[in-house]
């Protein structure tokens, strides 16, 4: 049988920036971030493509169309394809004034300009935009019913400013961004929107801490006396927390958790990225992606057409190791072996 050759699979670039900057590690530059992606391979199979944030350093968000073909050229040059992309809107919270709510939303059309050019281009056969809430947990909990009937406000403008663009919308699932920042509220938010082109975008890391009611107890799936030993009972959560939210699923990302929480440079704690082969990582990663990836009956959703590494927060001296790399290629590859699929 020939080698499953979907869903492409893909590296984050924007883990050269996130956590980083003046009060914790430099930047790394995103020529580095696709030299490191590019050079990856095990056993002959080598990553298809990237996933981009679209902030400084790496990108200059109003940059002409010819910068934008700069872009499209740079990516290609090292084989890879251009999937999802992050807008950077967290100069305005979803829930912030009607100023910051503008900034929010323009941030969003910028984005999704950039990848209606790249889909253009032909750089870009897949992937959405990501958006998440760009407010803390605690301004959120001031006055929840309000704050998520404002996000939703925001996000559905977003929406429909991203159909203008033919472009989806994906929400971060992670417990630092109020009305987000458990499975429960991700959905009361999700189904307050109101549009056909808004989804999930779940990483796996990040989703395992919602499972443990991090920021949000009473959110908790799994039993305050649960040990991490107990795999019968986490697997059983994650079954019904993946039940929830696998039907918005649009984006994905494979990841590996300790079950704790971190941050670093100006990034709140959330929950932790870890190397693929951690051996304090509490998931069996190709196992456990395949329940975001399959549907209760066992069947393929084949809802998105690549899956990508996040792997933020990583130390430089981590990233700048290139068998960290094909480290993380590998267990990709597994993913796809067990739940993935041959087209043309």
């Amino acid at each position: 049988m020939p080698e499953n050759n979907y869903p492409k699979l893909h590296n984050a670039t924007w883990p050269g920036i996130v956590g980083k900057g003046p009060d914790s590690e430099p930047a790394i530059a995103l020529d580095t971030m696709l030299e490191m992606t590019a050079a990856a391979e095990v056993g002959g199979v080598k990553f298809d493509g990237v996933d981009l944030g679209l902030f400084d350093p790496h990108y200059d968000l109003d940059t002409s169309d010819d910068g934008i073909k700069r872009l499209a050229d740079k990516v290609a040059a090292h084989g890879l394809e251009i999937g999802s992309l992050v807008a950077p809107i967290w100069g305005g919270p979803a829930m912030g004034s009607a100023e910051e709510r503008a900034t929010f939303i323009e941030m969003v059309r910028k984005s999704c300009q950039i990848g209606q050019k790249l889909r253009e281009i032909g750089i870009r056969p897949n992937g959405v935009v990501r958006i998440d809430s760009a407010s803390g947990t605690h301004a959120w909990a001031a006055d929840p019913a309000a704050n998520t009937k404002l996000i939703a406000q925001t996000f559905r403008e977003a929406c429909d400013v991203a159909a203008d663009f033919g472009e989806r919308l994906a929400a971060e699932g992670e417990i630092c961004w109020g009305g987000m920042h458990s499975w429960q509220y991700m959905l009361e938010t999700l189904e307050a929107v109101d549009r056909k082109n808004i989804g999930f975008q779940a990483d796996m890391s990040h989703t395992t801490l919602y499972l443990l009611g991090y920021n949000a107890p009473e959110h908790r799936v799994l039993p305050e006396d649960f040990k991490w030993e107990d795999r019968a009972t986490f697997l059983e959560g994650l079954k019904k927390l993946t039940a929830a939210l696998r039907p918005w699923t649009i984006d994905f990302h494979v990841a590996q958790n300790d079950g704790t929480v971190f941050g670093s440079g100006s990034h709140d704690k959330t929950g932790r990225h870890c190397q693929a082969n951690d051996p304090n990582g509490k998931l069996d990663i190709a196992h456990d992606a395949g329940l975001w990836l399959r549907n209760e009956d066992g069947a393929l959703t084949k809802a998105f057409k690549h899956i990508c590494w996040d792997g933020c927060m990583f130390p430089n001296a981590v990233m700048g190791n290139q068998q960290t790399w094909n480290d993380i290629l590998a267990a990709m590859i597994k993913v796809r072996r067990q739940h993935g699929w041959v087209a043309p």
